[in-house]
């Protein structure tokens, strides 16, 4: 037992340099991660132009509503609440307050005299009445006219009148081998001029304002681009108004021109028919004055200045070839082509 030595354990504690740490590794990082978004900005700076800098600069500038930051340029102006000017902004239109005198009795305001009253009630039915024997007259001096000629008896067929509570319409129809234009063209036929002639006869001695509303059927257009029914109607209409204006009667009794293609067939069961291709000439009613002088209603005749058939007639038989545009004075013996307008 006395032979045994005692053990001893050292422990050695080692102690690193501080130069040896970690520390200074994420001391560097922050370093390089500064530097990096330095030299950015550097590049950004040179990259913008003067108005992009001016630009950023405003929009991180702090708004104010006050045009300085001293204490009198706030919202009172160094002022109190009371005083005179405060609640007015520098930047408002100025206001000028004025005491008007009370309204006397009797004086209208300017809706009254932009709508003016309406007549009393004897006045409009002495107008209605006065529409209507006008309107009686005319129709029947129309028929007599077409029935008085016996080169018009053929066109008469192309005539329709009737009393509406619009006014006195005038309607004038395609017939099958008698149209009133070419396919397809606003370019009148001679068969037409005279029935105008024969109506502006009647529509001289009226005093109602006009409308015309021109009328085709439904029968497309063949390649026809931008151009269908809704202009080819248009059209028509206003040629029969320069064609009225030219037989005399007053340009300033037009009211209204209007085309309206398909949308209001006469025959709305056989939309594609010919009879549905139709001007409508309309006398609006409690429109105008009673004529005086010469020119009263009934005076002047329908018939006998310049006798129909006297400058060339329409043919009455034949057949159309399709895409036929024909002559402005020979009109085609059978309508508008069937399978779509030239």
């Amino acid at each position: 037992m006395a032979d045994l030595q005692p053990i001893i354990i050292k422990k050695v504690k080692k102690g690193g340099a501080a130069a040896h740490g970690g520390a200074w590794k994420v001391a560097y990082a922050d370093f390089v991660t500064a530097m990096m978004a330095f030299f950015l900005l550097l590049w950004l700076l040179n990259a913008v132009t003067d108005e992009q800098l001016a630009g950023i600069a405003n929009y991180f500038a702090p708004a104010s509503i006050a045009k300085t930051t001293s204490g009198s340029g706030g919202l009172l102006a160094g002022k109190t609440i009371g005083e005179q000017g405060v609640q007015q902004s520098p930047s408002s239109t100025p206001s000028v307050s004025m005491e008007l005198p009370p309204p006397k009795a009797g004086e209208g305001s300017s809706d009254q005299e932009d709508n003016p009253p309406e007549p009393p009630a004897d006045m409009r039915n002495m107008i209605q009445k006065l529409d209507e024997e006008q309107f009686k007259k005319a129709a029947e001096d129309l028929r007599q006219a077409f029935e008085g000629v016996p080169n018009l008896k053929q066109l008469a067929k192309s005539l329709i009148i009737d009393n509406t509570p619009e006014g006195l319409r005038i309607q004038i129809t395609d017939q099958d081998g008698l149209p009133m234009f070419p396919s397809g063209s606003a370019e009148m036929y001679l068969n037409t001029k005279k029935i105008l002639e024969l109506v502006s006869k009647a529509i001289k001695q009226m005093p109602q304002d006009i409308t015309i509303s021109g009328y085709t059927d439904a029968v497309k257009f063949v390649n026809g681009g931008n151009y269908g029914n809704w202009e080819l109607s248009s059209d028509r209409a206003n040629a029969a108004r320069r064609q009225l204006i030219h037989f005399g009667v007053a340009e300033d009794r037009m009211a209204r021109v209007v085309g309206k293609a398909a949308t209001d067939p006469l025959l709305p069961d056989d939309p594609n028919n010919a009879r549905n291709r139709r001007l409508s000439i309309i006398l609006l009613r409690g429109t105008g004055h009673p004529m005086s002088g010469e020119a009263q209603p009934g005076e002047a005749p329908m018939s006998g200045e310049a006798q129909p058939g006297q400058t060339g007639e329409a043919p009455m038989s034949g057949e159309a070839q399709t895409g036929q545009t024909g002559q402005p004075g020979e009109a085609p013996m059978s309508g508008e082509a069937a399978t779509g307008r030239q």
